[in-house]
């Protein structure tokens, strides 16, 4: 009876050491799977960030690259523009010296049938004079005689640079664009201010979205107007008290090539004189001579376009007065400045009926020469000086 009991407590004892084993053997293999399947998951997440990160870089890449894209297209734009204004008009211009010639070559019926076009023409051209004497003021009839003498107001700034002052009505302002590319106007209460601040420290500080290109902005019934840097021939309207830019628009022919060949930085030269805004660049087609353009400064709409026969070789700056522009040349290596060719848009006044006029003794160069027709005087900047000039005029003859 005892050895019945001791063999059952045996086989008990084998029996749980035996299913203990088993469950022990279950768990192993049951951590293993687990362990395979964290391997597994760990490995499909590893490679799931990685796809991530490579598609974050793929599309940063190709975004950079479609933005540069649709700049250059937008520059290519403006550029396919104005080529395409441009050459509409040399087709004009072609196929009047094709009809011109045309004529020329028919019988004599036609000769007669075409000096009576010439007269019908000289006719024309009388009648569109007389439309632009009504247009631009018949009262203005003076004319430059000479450059009385310069005051070196002060001197500040950088070898290039503008300074200038709003010729409308109450005005007192002056202000300062230093550098040929920048975005900050600095404007003083007057010119006294001006002169005796020793530094631009104290200077009101306007800064544009834009920076500007050149030295050939002008301010004109409180807007600044400027040729906008990275453009080819875009003009902004810039409201100095608002701040804001109010218009904008593209000068058809401009920005390929420097107004002034002793000022290569300045492609669109904005003028201003007693008939308002004007627009003074050069043109690889007119053989790099000056072409001027009369702007509404209210809707920025071209008026009118002159090719003039003043070339810019040797140009250092220009400006318009009682619409005659005057063009100033030097050496390229500086020297005194002079005035040698001149442009009437009314064709009242030639380049031969006037002497070359030099500027008041002073070796070097101007950046800009501005006319403010409140003043009746020149506003300029030579090698970081800021300069007036005072003007002798005379009737126009």
């Amino acid at each position: 009876m005892l050895v019945f009991k001791l063999r059952f407590l045996l086989v008990l004892f084998l029996t749980s050491i035996m299913g203990a084993a088993e469950y022990t053997m279950q768990d192993a293999v049951l951590m293993n799977y687990i362990d395979r399947r964290f391997l597994f998951l760990e490995k499909r997440l590893e490679k799931c960030n990685q796809d991530i990160l490579d598609y974050v870089e793929e599309f940063r890449d190709f975004s950079k690259m479609v933005l540069s894209r649709l700049a250059g297209l937008n520059n290519y734009k403006a550029e396919v523009k104005s080529e395409v204004e441009n050459l509409l008009t040399r087709i004009e211009r072609a196929q009047r010296d094709i009809d011109y010639f045309g004529s020329v070559t028919d019988s004599n019926t036609c000769i007669e049938v075409h000096e009576d076009l010439v007269k019908q023409q000289l006719f024309e051209e009388a009648e569109e004079k007389k439309k632009l004497k009504i247009m631009f003021n018949a009262s203005c009839e003076h004319m430059l005689a000479g450059i009385k003498s310069l005051k070196i107001v002060k001197k500040t700034g950088d070898k290039h640079g503008s300074w200038m002052k709003d010729p409308g009505k109450k005005h007192t302002k002056i202000y300062l664009l230093n550098g040929f590319v920048n975005n900050v106007i600095l404007e003083w209460s007057n010119i006294m201010t001006f002169m005796e601040s020793n530094h631009t420290l104290n200077a009101r500080r306007v800064t544009l979205p834009f920076p500007w290109e050149g030295t050939g902005h002008i301010i004109y019934q409180g807007s600044l107007f400027y040729h906008r840097y990275g453009s080819l021939n875009e003009i902004i309207k810039f409201n100095i008290q608002k701040r804001t830019i109010t218009d904008q628009m593209l000068l058809p022919g401009a920005g390929r090539i420097p107004a002034y060949q002793l000022s290569p930085s300045t492609k669109i030269d904005l003028a201003i004189d007693e008939q308002g805004l004007w627009a003074i660049h050069a043109e690889p087609e007119t053989g790099r001579n000056i072409v001027i353009t009369k702007i509404n400064h209210i809707t920025m709409a071209i008026e009118r376009t002159w090719d003039t026969s003043c070339n810019s070789k040797d140009a250092e700056a220009a400006f318009m007065v009682c619409n005659i522009l005057y063009v100033v040349y030097n050496l390229p290596s500086g020297g005194t400045s002079r005035i040698q060719c001149v442009y009437d848009v009314l064709g009242a006044v030639s380049t031969y009926e006037i002497p070359v006029l030099h500027f008041p003794k002073r070796h070097g160069s101007h950046s800009t020469v501005h006319y403010n027709p409140k003043e009746k005087q020149l506003f300029a900047w030579g090698d970081g000086s800021q300069i007036t000039y005072k003007l002798l005029t005379k009737q126009k003859v």
